[in-house]
């Protein structure tokens, strides 16, 4: 199981992203925060949903420093149907996890299903695991928690509940 402060679990995966595939890896976020999340397949219901938000919101991930990856255990190719279909242009690339090695090293994968949960990892830059959450795959993930998350842990103080940027921190 995955703890926090430990290493975030190595990924070399195949995506797609500005038109093009390509391989992705762990490495290539290095000295960057980096904002991976699960989600269960394409042309779902859900997923579109959180998608889009993270793609609404990506200017604002920039600013602090952090990148977003979207992984799934649906093929390359079936991303690029997607996003060159009816979920459009978005801002980062979605990884293929067709092997389903990535969901079991983050321990999100639901073998019987041969899908992933949703999962939200936020790795520092020094490719850390700071913070994790994983849920049922019913209910959409927040994308100005995970925001709101970034900013606290980036300010490396005591973040009260509801702490939200540019208020006081605790120390």
């Amino acid at each position: 199981m995955i703890k926090i402060g430990e290493q975030a679990p190595d990924f070399k995966l195949k995506g797609y992203f500005g038109g093009k595939f390509k391989e992705f890896a762990l490495k290539d976020y290095k000295n960057k925060w980096l904002v991976l999340f699960f989600y269960p397949l394409d042309f779902t219901f859900v997923c579109p949903t959180e998608i889009k938000e993270f793609s609404a919101k990506f200017a604002q991930f920039k600013k602090l420093n952090a990148e977003v990856v979207g992984v799934s255990v649906d093929s390359e190719h079936s991303h690029k149907a997607w996003v060159e279909g009816a979920l459009g242009k978005i801002n980062f690339p979605l990884l293929s996890d067709f092997h389903k090695r990535m969901s079991e090293a983050y321990d999100v994968l639901l073998e019987n299903e041969g899908i992933s949960l949703r999962g939200t990892f936020i790795v520092d830059p020094y490719g850390k695991v700071r913070y994790l959450v994983v849920s049922d795959n019913d209910v959409g993930r927040s994308v100005d928690e995970t925001l709101r998350v970034v900013a606290a842990l980036q300010t490396g103080k005591l973040c009260p509940v509801e702490w939200k940027p540019g208020q006081k921190t605790l120390n």
